[in-house]
């Protein structure tokens, strides 16, 4: 499957949704030796695509400087964002083998890709409300891009996006609720009473409450390394056992076809014969 435009040939690498207004796909841009992977929205309904346009025009956007590149394609029209690899904030983030500081630091960059993003704010509430959050190995948070416009309310506002994203920090933070956690005790507050109404706001409360950097213990620096490395140890080990059973399987053969296992000679019959000298009588 591929999407032509003026400056890119896009070949689908996986489809991620297809939905009833528009599809989400990982492409790779053929144009380009690197082969760099961009997400790729396809709208199929010219209503959507109008509405898309127009949440941009109110919000007194450029909708082009929002993406890399738009064109039609097949009577579809499409929009390519940057790839943001998929590191879900909420599967990736291990509250618990953080410190309270380091859980702090997690929502400020959540809410600093928000405020930096040059998306209006009805797209910026459909990212936070899909999950389009990733959480970099660095722990610094990207927004990501695979959102399905079936949900696009032109009439979300910034507080609505202050609302939502403050709900984001208060999970993040519920791990260490039981500490002085300043900054969660905060949020709860003013969730409760909808205050907050500017990103910045929010950006301020958790900055002034944030707890100061305090260094963790050797047995929770072991417990957290564990815990975010799980993935490729619990391959290494997969490895292992894959290895094992291979040579378990061998041995068998080995077994049943000579009689004898040839590797296991090294460790019964090795010190036999040194040289010209037997040490078997």
């Amino acid at each position: 499957m591929f999407y032509q435009s003026q400056k890119m040939k896009l070949e689908c690498v996986r489809i991620v949704k297809k939905g009833r207004t528009n599809d989400i796909l990982i492409c790779q841009d053929l144009n380009c030796a690197a082969r760099n992977l961009y997400t790729l929205l396809v709208l199929k309904e010219h209503q959507t695509v109008k509405q898309y346009l127009e949440v941009f025009e109110r919000a007194g956007l450029a909708a082009q400087d929002s993406y890399i590149d738009s064109f039609s394609d097949q009577g579809a029209f499409c929009m390519v964002f940057p790839y943001q690899q998929e590191r879900p904030l909420k599967d990736f983030y291990m509250g618990e083998s953080y410190t309270l500081s380091e859980c702090e630091n997690v929502c400020i960059s959540v809410i600093m890709a928000c405020i930096t993003s040059n998306l209006p704010y009805p797209i910026l509430y459909l990212i936070l409300e899909q999950g389009q959050l990733h959480l970099a190995k660095d722990h610094t948070v990207c927004l990501g891009y695979q959102i399905d416009l079936q949900e696009l309310d032109a009439e979300k506002t910034e507080r609505d996006c202050a609302v939502q994203c403050a709900s984001i920090l208060r999970d993040l933070l519920k791990p260490r609720a039981s500490q002085k956690a300043f900054s969660y005790r905060l949020l709860e507050k003013k969730i409760s009473r909808k205050s907050y109404g500017q990103l910045t706001e929010l950006y301020k409360d958790i900055r002034i409450t944030a707890a100061p950097g305090q260094k963790r213990g050797i047995r929770k620096r072991i417990a957290g390394w564990f815990l975010r490395n799980q993935d490729g140890l619990f391959r290494f080990l997969l490895y292992v056992c894959v290895i094992l059973a291979v040579l378990a399987l061998l041995s068998l053969l080995f077994q049943l076809i000579l009689g004898d296992i040839p590797w296991l000679r090294l460790f019964f019959n090795g010190f036999k014969t040194i040289g010209t000298e037997t040490l078997v009588r």
